[in-house]
């Protein structure tokens, strides 16, 4: 007697499983727009502190919320 219930009840929760799948399955995330970036900031380049290093421009970097200016730097070659 009890068999037809426990099928209909696997059966209605497969069906709300699937339901809440091909729901779910219509969302995502959008990340908002970003402003422009800013105007590169006008950089003064120090003399290199030994043979063997480039110069590496300064640059904006997006942190979380907003831009962040990374200054330039002398990196070994």
């Amino acid at each position: 007697m009890h068999a037809p219930n426990m099928k209909s009840s696997k059966l209605r929760t497969l069906l709300a499983g699937a339901l809440c799948a091909t729901t779910l399955s219509a969302c995502y995330v959008a990340e908002p727009v970003r402003p422009a970036q800013p105007a590169p900031v006008a950089e003064v380049m120090p003399a290199p502190p030994a043979p063997g290093y480039h110069w590496v421009k300064g640059h904006y970097r997006w942190e979380g919320n907003h831009w962040q200016w990374v200054p330039g730097h002398w990196r070994p070659v």
